[in-house]
Order: C-alpha cells, then structure tokens, then sequence
C-alpha cells in the first residue's frame, strides 16, 4: 500500500477526531467528569454504576465479533454517522432521569450503537488515514485529539452546570442539581446529533479507492479468522489493550478521589477529570511523532512502566489532603502512562503484520478480550469503592491496576521484541 498521508486531506482527521469521542461522551465521559453529580443525581451507588457499565461491556463484547467484519463491508462515514445519531438518541433518554432498570437497558443500546456501529469503522478509518508509515500520528491524532474534545466537552458542561447553579454548589437542593445536569446531557446530545450529520457529509472524502479494499473482496470466510488468528501480535495486542484499557477506566475515579480524599467540592473534583483531559492531546501527538520515528511498542512500555509506579504510589496511601502538590504530579504522571499505552495500541497494527484488508475483523477479534473491562472493571471498582468508603477503597482499586501495569508491561515488551516484518495487503 502506498503512503496516503498526504492524499487524505486534514479535515478527515479532524472529522475522525471529533466523531470519535463525541460518540463516548454519554456513555463515558459525562460520568467520567461529574462522577459524585451522576451518582447523586440518579440516585445510584458505585456498584450500580458499574452494573451499567457490565451491561454496555456484554453488549459490546459480542459487538466487537460482528462489527469489525461489518466494518470492512461497508462504508465508514454511514456505519459512523447512524451510530452518532442513535447514541444522541440515547441522551435525550437520559435526561430524563430513568429507573435503574431502563438505565441499565439504555446502556446496552449504547453499547450497541457505540461499538457494533462505530469502533471498528472508526479504526480502519484512522488507520488508511495514516498510511504504512504514518500510523502513530495518525492514531496518535486521533487519540490525543480525542482527549482534546472530550476537555472540550467536559469544560463546557461544568460551564452549564454551574451556570444553571444559582447559589454556592454546597447550598442547592438535589432538584436543583438534577435540573442542572438534565442541561449538560441535553446539550451534549445535540451537539452529538451536529457531529452525526457532519460525518455523513463529509467523511466521504476518505481514500475511496483504500477504503474499498475489502469491501470489494469476497464474502468473509472463516479463512480470515484463522489469518488474524495466526498472528502472534493479536494475542499480545488483546493482552495489552485489556490491561492499558482497565488503567484508563480508573481514571474515572480520580475526581472521587479529588472529593473523598482531597476534600474538593463537586464543581472542583469535576474540574480536576477536565484539567487531566487537556494532556490527551499533547501526550497523543507527542508519542505518535516520536512512535514513527521508533517503534509504537516502545513506548507502549514506557507508559505501562509508568502506570505501575505510579498506581503503586497511590496504593500506597501516601496522598492525602495534605499532598497537594504530590497528588496533581502523580496523576499527570499516570496520564501520561495511560495515555501513551491507548494512543498507540491500534498504531501498532503496521508493526504487527496485520493485514491491511483484514483491519476490521482484527480490531473486532482483539478487542473482544482487550475491551472486557467494561464488563467487569465498573462492578469490581464500585465493589471496593462502596465496601470501603474513602481512602481505603480507592486504595484497594489502585492496588489492582498496578497488577494490571504489572502484566500489560510484559506482553508490550514481548511485543516490542517481535520480529518485524512486511505487512500483507492481502
């Protein structure tokens, strides 16, 4: 395959870019950022929480099966588009504050639209974007620019939410909050509704004759499974995705910790999950211009050497109130460790010989094992989290990360010691 960078003009990127998280943003990101709000406001504990999310990761697990080989059947910007727009659908949904029943059927609509609809169209999308030897910036933008508009996102929703707080945060009533946070998620459906048609009408101009590589070969056979399974790099990938992806759903504790442990009010812990979100892009550019110029692997080690320090550090109790200083350094170090690991794991698709054609069932098959912590990652948090409030529990979760760090360290450096190869066109 020739080199496409060049030919794909920017604004595909930049449409993949704000596709790509804009479509998270619900199901993800609003609780990422307003954690203690959420949980207040649908009157919910951690563990149910995390019951939401194992709903969403068993949709999605078989999500993942069928959807990379959809996505190398049929065109990008519409698989995109639909799942854009039906997951907007799910927003409007939510603002009006549903049961825990129908919350947890919600989540597995988004599940669908999310990850069946959209993962894989996505990452055959960035990864033909990028070319043979462009793909760290390639995913690199599209990580790091992901990080970007989910700040974005996450900035303008506490601007909303204070802006509909008519008094100090510590003297509203639960309606009042309730009606503050039904604004935030109303607003970012719309917004998603804006991307949804956006990507339909523009995503087109994406490399026509790459994209109907596979769309234009034969029925998919069990011939391909048996090619992507031979791949040694699958194995590894689906070993350090699961652990690099565990680590970054633990960044949706940090604004608990920001609250429980560092005495912050919401507003202050929301802003803390916003701050950390401005890294993405500045990691995701930075470690995908210095990938293309070593190998992706490298500095996939890197980042899970620095996860395993310090999710170690927080394990270890030693942040407290009084930590100020130690507790912002040890989270913008854990970022940078989570976010070079996910920057760079579908980057390393070229340095793993895995066929261009075959993209899509690839990231299908490896993200079955390496996306289960959306199964059981939200219950097993919400577990300690609620059995041991404060301190203690977040502690415990760190505790389990850092053995997550431990063996996503192994498998990335057995990856970085694979031989390298030609990668096949098919």
């Amino acid at each position: 395959m020739k080199n496409k960078t060049t030919k794909s003009p920017a604004y595909i990127i930049i449409l993949l870019i704000l596709a790509g998280e804009a479509v998270f943003i619900l199901p993800f990101v609003l609780q990422r950022i307003f954690r203690p709000t959420f949980l207040e406001t649908f009157a919910i504990n951690n563990v149910q929480l995390g019951s939401c999310f194992s709903v969403y990761g068993t949709v999605a697990f078989f999500s993942y099966f069928f959807g990379g080989p959809l996505a190398d059947k049929f065109k990008p910007h519409v698989l995109m588009s639909v799942a854009l727009m039906l997951t907007a659908c799910g927003g409007f949904y939510l603002a009006t504050y549903p049961s825990l029943i129908n919350l947890h059927i919600l989540y597995g609509f988004w599940g669908f639209t999310t990850i069946f609809l959209f993962w894989a169209a996505m990452i055959k999308a960035t990864r033909l974007w990028g070319g043979t030897d462009k793909q760290g910036i390639a995913f690199g933008f599209l990580d790091g620019g992901r990080g970007l508009v989910a700040a974005l996102f996450g900035s303008v929703g506490v601007i909303i939410f204070s802006l509909f707080i008519t008094s100090e945060i510590e003297q509203t009533t639960l309606i009042e909050r309730q009606e503050a946070f039904k604004q935030v998620i109303i607003y970012t459906s719309l917004a998603i509704c804006v991307v949804s048609i956006l990507v339909f009408f523009f995503l087109k101009g994406l490399n026509p004759s790459e994209e109907n590589i596979s769309i234009t070969k034969p029925k998919l056979t069990f011939s391909d499974f048996k090619i992507v399974m031979k791949t040694p790099s699958v194995w590894l990938l689906m070993i350090i995705i699961l652990c690099a992806y565990f680590a970054y759903k633990m960044t949706d504790v940090f604004s608990l910790y920001a609250k429980g442990v560092m005495n912050y009010n919401d507003i202050e812990a929301a802003k803390v999950g916003t701050y950390l979100l401005y890294m993405r892009p500045i990691i995701g550019v930075i470690i995908g211009v210095l990938a293309d110029r070593t190998k992706a692997s490298l500095w996939i080690v890197i980042g899970f050497l620095l996860m395993l320090i310090t999710s170690t550090v927080f394990a270890s109790g030693l942040i407290d109130d009084t930590a100020t200083l130690m507790f912002m350094l040890s989270i913008g170090v854990m970022a940078i460790g989570v976010y070079s690991a996910r920057v760079l794991y579908f980057a390393t698709l070229e340095e793993g010989k895995i066929p261009i054609a075959l993209t899509g069932t690839a990231v299908g098959f490896i993200s079955i094992v390496g996306y289960t912590p959306d199964i059981f990652a939200g219950p097993l948090m919400g577990y300690y989290l609620d059995k041991y409030p404060g301190a203690l529990g977040l502690q415990y979760t760190f505790g389990i990360m850092s053995i997550f760090a431990g063996i996503g360290l192994v498998a990335a450096y057995a990856l970085f010691r694979l031989p390298k190869t030609k990668t096949t066109k098919l």
